[in-house]
C-alpha cells in the first residue's frame, strides 16, 4: 500500500512539474515578447487555458496507468498467495510423511 502512494505521489509530481515547467517558460516567452499589453494578456489566456486541456489530459493518462499498475501488482500478489498456498501443501504433506515414517 505504502509503495503505491509512492508511485502515485511521484506520477503526480511528474505531471504537474512538467506542466508547471511549460506554464512558466511559456509564460516568460510571451511577457518578454514584444506585443502590446492587451495582446499579451489574451495569449497568455489561450495558454492558459491550452494547459489545462493537456493537464486534463495527463491526469486520466495518470488515472490509467494507476489503474493497470494496481491490477498487475493484485494480479502478482495473488500468484504469490497461489503460490504459498502450494508450498505450504507440500511442506504439509512431506511433514505428514516424514511423521509417518518415524
Amino acid at each position: 500500500m505504502n509503495g503505491e502512494n509512492k508511485g502515485r505521489d511521484f506520477l503526480a509530481g511528474f505531471l504537474i512539474g512538467g506542466l508547471v515547467g511549460a506554464a512558466i517558460g511559456a509564460a516568460i516567452a510571451l511577457i518578454l515578447a514584444p506585443q502590446p499589453g492587451e495582446e499579451t494578456r489574451a495569449r497568455l489566456r489561450e495558454k492558459g487555458i491550452e494547459l489545462k486541456g493537456k493537464f486534463e489530459g495527463l491526469q486520466e493518462k495518470g488515472k490509467v496507468v494507476l489503474e493497470e499498475q494496481k491490477a498487475r501488482v493484485k494480479e502478482a500478489v495473488e500468484e504469490g498467495k497461489g503460490a504459498a498456498a502450494k508450498k505450504k501443501e507440500e511442506l504439509k504433506a512431506k511433514f505428514e510423511e516424514a511423521k509417518a515414517k518415524a
